[in-house]
């Protein structure tokens, strides 16, 4: 088992910026790639933006530019620098977290509001 605890959304004027941080703990031996994704009202989960172990990276077009995911593995940990946030950026973001046999973790979610 993974256990994921995210941290930093919050409320945020457009043009501004946030950090998302993801703890992992649990059997975090096993990590491969770790991601985050966001839902907003009505819509679908997707991707935002993810990074392998080896610190390949994979964005969302419409963060490209304006999004920054890192990991440190010493402390298992994810982050999403968001900047220049849009008020299209609205969502609740998820923490996922994926296993070398393929099993994959959620968080509970962090939402984060760009509004003025």
């Amino acid at each position: 088992q993974v256990q994921l605890v995210e941290s930093g959304g919050g409320l945020v004027q457009p043009g501004g910026s946030l950090r998302l941080s993801c703890a992992a703990s649990g059997s975090i031996f096993s990590i491969n790639v770790m991601g985050w994704y966001r839902q907003a009202p009505g819509k679908e989960r997707e991707l935002v933006a993810v990074i392998s172990n080896g610190g390949t990276t994979n964005y969302a077009g419409s963060v490209k530019g304006r999004f920054t995911i890192s990991r440190e593995n010493a402390k298992n940990t994810v982050y999403l620098q968001m900047n220049s946030l849009k008020p299209e950026d609205t969502a609740v973001y998820y923490c996922k977290v994926q296993r070398v046999d393929g099993v994959h973790y959620w968080g509970k979610g962090t939402l984060v509001t760009v509004s003025s």
